[in-house]
């Protein structure tokens, strides 16, 4: 499952916004993963400038990436201060249960 979940979705998000990703901690800190992931199944009325991201700006990123999850009804089971608090290395399994929050939302997407 955990493999299967990564290829799918980290070649998403290379390949629509050149985000390389290749664990689940580290990659997502700075929330352009996030975002990605965020942006590409966004309704309309929800999307936003990818291009306009920084990664530098890490709270920014996160608070924007989690609020159009949520809107496009992924559960939030992370907070923006937690994954800030955990630094470059979040824990993996608090991400990848987030990320496969995705998944089960927008499966029939993929």
């Amino acid at each position: 499952m955990v493999s299967a979940l990564f290829k799918g979705l980290s070649g998403i998000i290379y390949c629509l916004f050149q985000v390389k990703v290749w664990n689940f901690s580290s990659c997502w800190a700075d929330g352009m993963a996030f975002c990605a992931l965020a942006h590409r199944f966004a309704s309309q009325s929800t999307r936003f400038d990818f291009e306009k991201l920084n990664p530098q700006n890490r709270r920014d990123n996160l608070t924007l990436a989690f609020s159009v999850a949520e809107k496009n009804g992924v559960v939030p089971l992370l907070e923006v201060d937690d994954m800030l608090e955990m630094g470059d290395e979040p824990d993996w399994k608090c991400v990848f249960v987030y990320v496969q929050s995705f998944y089960r939302q927008f499966k029939d997407r993929l």
